[in-house]
């Protein structure tokens, strides 16, 4: 009896640490280098292979729009921008997305703040600030009536956008 209670309790401790693993694999966060398999720099190539991105449209630059495939996307909108110069730009944030210090689209601007306590508004009136953990990107967010109404992750040498 004891046997079959120590390997019930060893198969619901592995059933829970292997759920606990899905959940925490389902839910990937946007930073500091991309979205899940998606990274910024990748090469259109690299891209593809994860499976997990889509060429979309031309944006009417150089650039490309793309789509995130496990990620709902709004109609007419963009998730990400391949450059045909330094690759995968740019991430921009979906509903249910969020980054590494848990901002996401509703965030209120005290949260955004309290998150990241350097970040700045730009000339674009964008909040901005460098990716913890990657020198080469930065944050992006729009504010609207106080609460983050959408954001992204950039390379900061991208040339998609201002």
């Amino acid at each position: 009896m004891k046997m079959m209670i120590g390997t019930s309790l060893l198969a619901g401790s592995l059933l829970l640490t292997g759920a606990t693993a899905a959940v925490a694999q389902a839910k990937p966060t946007l930073g500091p280098y991309g979205y899940g398999a998606v990274k910024l720099g990748m090469t259109v190539k690299q891209a593809r292979a994860t499976g997990e991105a889509a060429g979309k449209t031309p944006s009417g630059g150089m650039c490309t729009d793309w789509d995130l495939k496990k990620v709902p996307n709004a109609k007419n909108s963009v998730e990400t921008y391949m450059s045909p110069t330094v690759g995968l730009a740019a991430i921009f944030a979906a509903k249910g997305m969020e980054t590494p210090e848990g901002i996401k689209i509703g965030s209120t601007a005290k949260q955004l703040k309290a998150a990241y306590p350097r970040i700045k508004k730009n000339f674009h009136g964008y909040y901005t600030i460098k990716v913890s953990g990657n020198k080469k990107a930065y944050y992006s967010f729009e504010v609207t009536r106080g609460k983050v109404a959408s954001y992204g992750i950039a390379l900061n040498k991208q040339d998609c956008f201002n």
